[in-house]
């Protein structure tokens, strides 16, 4: 990248001058701020920004940036992370059977509309590997039992941490994961095939057309210990009408999925999302 940026993604309380202390930290060492948004939430008080500016001409190094910004983060009580715009972040992708999901991101990423590498691929079945086969990547199988489950979970763990994934993405995986492995990885996404907190858990097309509903959703989140209850990322509904079958709907859903999922991807990698409490706020 020729002019790579840096990025703060900045909760706190809300307070008088967080906007001032904030932008002059970078005006006063010498950086250009060219994008800015910021929303107060008035229930909580919390504040949250995103602030990116450019490194070109900014008088601080980089490794120097985080401590000098701290001395200003820590009497405010801010809650803080800095990216730079010129570290590819690695995804794990996880799947099942389904390969909608799968190739679609995989596309995107070849297509450079997602800025990540996907260095593997991760199942519990056989299914997908010859996609993986195709786009030249390494899958990994893992068979899961309730025997085995948390012996499989480890393994996966020590695979994501010698392959320094930063993310990863279940794409149609059907497993739960453990609190546990959660708590040791927590940079997950997940798609949900419902417009959530609707149909939550298995089914949700059978169940969505037994109610008789006239939209059906997608809902991109982030995975917490609570099933289908992390923090939302991107949702997207379609208008169905009584003439169409489950199969319809499921149709319909799979569209909704590849691209919900998409933008979610997108706009974490892109360090676009805050999380407060159990939701968030989505910098576009």
């Amino acid at each position: 990248m020729s002019n790579p940026t840096a990025t703060l993604l900045i909760s706190c309380p809300d307070q008088r001058g967080l906007v001032a202390k904030i932008a002059n930290f970078i005006y006063a060492n010498g950086g250009n701020i060219i994008h800015a948004d910021q929303h107060t939430d008035f229930t909580t008080g919390i504040f949250l920004t995103r602030i990116e500016w450019q490194l070109q001409g900014f008088n601080l190094p980089r490794d120097v940036i985080a401590p000098a910004f701290e001395a200003i983060a820590k009497p405010l009580n801010i809650n803080w992370q800095l990216h730079f715009s010129d570290h590819i972040p690695k995804i794990a992708i996880w799947v099942t059977k389904q390969d909608h999901c799968l190739l679609d991101l995989l596309w995107r990423q070849q297509a450079k509309e997602l800025p990540a590498t996907i260095p593997l691929i991760i199942s519990n079945h056989e299914d997908l590997r010859p996609i993986a086969e195709q786009f030249k990547l390494d899958f990994h199988y893992f068979p899961i039992t309730k025997e085995n489950k948390i012996e499989q979970e480890n393994c996966q763990l020590e695979l994501l941490k010698k392959s320094e994934i930063d993310l990863v993405v279940l794409a149609k995986y059907m497993q739960v994961l453990t609190p546990e492995f959660i708590t040791k990885f927590p940079q997950i996404i997940n798609i949900h095939h419902s417009f959530l907190p609707a149909f939550a858990g298995a089914n949700p097309y059978q169940r969505a057309y037994e109610r008789g509903v006239k939209i059906i959703g997608a809902t991109g989140h982030y995975v917490t210990a609570d099933l289908d209850e992390g923090p939302i990322i991107a949702q997207e509904v379609v208008h169905i009408s009584h003439r169409d079958t489950v199969h319809d709907l499921i149709r319909k859903g799979k569209d909704l999925e590849r691209l919900v999922l998409a933008r979610a991807v997108r706009l974490h990698i892109q360090n676009r999302v805050l999380v407060y409490g159990n939701r968030t706020v989505v910098f576009e």
